[in-house]
């Protein structure tokens, strides 16, 4: 072992002094560093779980949520679909009494301008049969002139 020692150099004194020194280092960092870290890990550990945790509540939550929206939505469709059939159902009868309506609006107005096509024709006879007494005048007076001229000459 002599020429082992005397081989690669060592001192035995060194050797436990390095061993001494590892240690205090050992322990200085397992205080000021392993407990630490082992602490934050710890605590990272639990907010992961909880994490998780808060996640498949939140899963739960969604699906229940989930399951509402749709029922709303499904029973506000079916409404919906309601409001539309009966909103079409008051347009045909709105429709159909407009149509109605309008039909009585054309009627009393055919019967309106029948009445004044017979108010005008009547007015037309009227004015034509003055117009055929003032021509039937004007030519006696015209013949009777001409027939006082030639008797005059």
């Amino acid at each position: 072992m002599d020429s082992l020692i005397s081989t690669f150099h060592i001192d035995w004194k060194i050797i436990i002094a390095q061993a001494f020194n590892f240690a205090i280092v050992f322990a200085v960092l397992y205080i000021f560093a392993l407990k630490p870290l082992q602490k934050i890990m710890a605590e990272r550990a639990e907010k992961i779980a909880r994490g998780v945790n808060d996640a498949k509540s939140n899963a739960e939550i969604l699906e229940k949520t989930k399951a509402e929206y749709d029922a709303v939505i499904t029973k506000a469709r079916a409404e919906a679909h309601t409001l539309f059939q009966e909103g079409k159902k008051d347009a045909e009868a709105k429709k159909a009494k407009m149509l109605e309506e309008a039909k009585a609006q054309v009627d009393a107005m055919i019967q309106n301008g029948k009445v004044a096509l017979e108010a005008e024709k009547t007015k037309m006879v009227e004015e034509a049969k003055k117009e055929i007494v003032n021509l039937a005048m004007l030519a006696t007076e015209k013949l009777m002139k001409e027939r006082h001229d030639k008797a005059v000459l």
